[in-house]
């Protein structure tokens, strides 16, 4: 037996979450069962918990799109009895049993080695919102991105992605300018090592100009939308945006005017289908960069049951940091 965070559908189309008891021949068929240790909470996992938001296929279904733990059984020679592993993407937790529960099966090609220097809790402080994150540093500074540039935005700055991504930039020499709509959250975002703190509103609305003053030698976005094209109008020549979320909507309502005149760049980062090694550098970039005391202070300990009322409040743009899920608990 084994305990999950079970999501069913009902005769009327409503889905209701509970944690529940269930038998190990439940789990799906794949080379590797993990006991898992910690899960956490991203914006993806909300809609899996409530609505489904068009990513679950099938019901019941256990959510949860990452999970750290201890390989059990494996029948691929990587990964052993006793091994470490860390599983963020490939769609596990929307079309594949996920990480809210106390075991998991999942194929050996989605796992990778719990990184030097990290703990289970640790990775899963960061999840998928730290990994993306830390992609689209590295690809900002791939195209060309230095401390020397100038300021770089940071937009969500108190949501899990910009939470970590405000960490490690200012951790690496660069002056971070946090974007958020609650200014309960300023200490923390300047505690993090945000410079400047730009209020939401400032950048919440289009204008019909398609260029305004160069500001910022670089961006990352996890926000979208209208925020995002007020954006692109504002980076230095040349300079990139790195999109990382659509928190704020899936429309852009831009010009292509930046991209012909400034030569600004938009960096699409994807960390679901991410390569092996892509995953590796990063993982490796985390431990080496990202500050593990900003990283401590942004958690929030959660268990399954907890998992229902987050999952809502995480929709509502009302979770701050890392929530981790002790799946034990």
């Amino acid at each position: 037996m084994f305990k999950a965070l079970l999501v069913e559908k009902d005769a009327e189309g409503k889905t209701h979450a509970a944690v529940q008891m269930l038998e190990d021949d439940r789990l799906p068929a794949a080379d590797v069962t993990v006991a898992v240790e910690y899960s956490t909470l991203n914006y993806k996992d909300g809609l899996c918990i409530g609505p489904g938001g068009g990513l679950v296929r099938t019901y019941p279904h256990v959510p949860g799109i990452d999970f750290a733990g201890t390989v059990e059984t494996s029948d691929d020679p990587r990964y052993k009895a006793g091994d470490k592993v860390v599983l963020t993407g490939w769609r596990v937790g929307e079309a594949h049993w996920g990480g809210y529960a106390t075991r998991a099966r999942v194929k050996a090609d989605w796992l990778v080695p719990l990184p030097k220097g990290l703990t289970t809790r640790q990775t899963m402080a960061v999840g998928t919102a730290g990994l993306t994150a830390m992609l689209a540093i590295m690809d900002l500074e791939d195209h060309g991105l230095t401390p020397e540039k100038g300021e770089v935005l940071v937009t969500g700055a108190a949501g899990g992605v910009g939470s970590i991504a405000t960490a490690i930039l200012a951790k690496l020499g660069y002056r971070v300018a946090a974007v958020t709509g609650r200014p309960e959250s300023e200490a923390y975002l300047r505690d993090l090592g945000a410079g400047r703190i730009v209020p939401r509103a400032d950048l919440a609305e289009t204008v019909k100009r398609p260029l305004e003053s160069e500001t910022w030698a670089g961006c990352v976005d996890a926000v979208g939308g209208a925020m995002l094209a007020r954006v692109l109008g504002q980076m230095q020549y040349r300079a990139s945006v790195a999109a990382v979320g659509l928190a704020g909507g899936s429309a852009l309502p831009a010009t292509v005017i930046p991209f012909l005149l400034r030569g600004v760049k938009l960096l699409g980062i994807d960390s679901v289908l991410r390569p092996y090694e892509d995953r590796i550098r990063a993982w490796d970039r985390i431990a080496t960069d990202l500050p593990l005391d900003k990283l401590e202070a942004m958690i929030r300990p959660a268990t399954l049951a907890d998992l229902p009322e987050l999952g809502g409040a995480i929709l509502k743009g009302e979770v701050q940091g890392r929530v981790v899920v002790d799946v034990n608990a």
